[in-house]
């Protein structure tokens, strides 16, 4: 494993499901659970700041989480009153938040700053298991509306300089996201279609595994498992941070009948 931070993406589940009862599978959460804890472990040591892009923010330009104390944005419905009182009290990164906008403005990508902004779904419910101890500062960065796949790719790659200064890159999302499609075994073989298109284009060299990604909407049923394409779209911020960096499958499991990845970049 070299120096420098890898980049992880990572399916984050379905609301707050590790920490409340919602009727899902003790496998499937058990599976992902674990592997969700083993991601404190890809790191080579431990990072300065965790830079984190959820599927859950999207704004006009990039934004960035700015404050010094990001509260938590409860940013699901329906659930136990239990869910609304999740804690995860990991400290932001103002300086680090500057340093992202020093790097979109480097590469002529507008961009701004929120200090309000706190920790959404995306972020809390995976961290809360991968840093339980929410000692590690945190900040997120947005989604830029319009969910155009090189765009992200080109945002990764103006984030990967952070990768050399102990900042730990992490895309939030899921290679399946069709909540129709949840507990319908119809939809299990669409799942496997789509994440065996996706596993292959990953897995290629990195200039067409970025190609792939940015016609990502044409491969066998795309639009069946991304109605809306907003939780596959940090795997692109993921790719382009990664550079030259090829993707390893990670994680490979079913949730609730549905076949979900993740990928890491730069471990060997």
């Amino acid at each position: 494993m070299t120096s420098r931070m890898p980049v992880v993406f990572i399916p984050h589940g379905g609301g707050p499901w590790p920490f409340v009862e919602m009727g899902f599978p003790r496998d499937d959460i058990d599976r992902l659970a674990g592997y969700l804890r083993s991601v404190r472990s890809v790191p080579p040591r431990p990072p300065r700041a965790l830079l984190v892009v959820s599927a859950h923010w999207e704004e006009s330009v990039p934004t960035v989480m700015a404050s010094a104390h990001p509260p938590i944005l409860y940013d699901y419905y329906g659930f136990p009153p239990e869910s609304y009182e999740i804690t995860w009290p990991a400290p932001g990164a103002p300086d680090l938040a500057s340093r992202v906008s020093e790097l979109l403005d480097d590469a002529g990508i507008a961009n701004a700053s929120d200090p309000a902004r706190g920790y959404d779904h995306g972020t809390f419910i995976p961290l809360k298991l991968t840093y339980p101890d929410a000692d590690v500062p945190a900040i997120q960065l947005s989604l830029k509306a319009g969910l155009d796949p090189a765009q992200h790719i080109a945002l990764g790659r103006a984030l990967m300089p952070l990768r050399d200064e102990d900042v730990f890159i992490i895309g939030s999302g899921m290679t399946f996201h069709n909540l129709r499609a949840f507990r319908d075994p119809r939809a299990a073989p669409v799942a496997e279609m789509f994440d065996g298109w996706l596993r292959e284009s990953m897995t290629r060299d990195p200039d067409s595994r970025n190609e792939r990604l940015t016609h990502w909407a044409s491969a066998p049923a795309a639009r069946t498992a991304h109605p809306r394409e907003e939780h596959l779209i940090p795997l692109m911020v993921a790719s382009g941070a990664a550079g030259e960096d090829r993707a390893v499958i990670a994680f490979n499991e079913t949730f609730t009948g549905l076949r979900l990845s993740a990928y890491h970049f730069g471990v060997n």
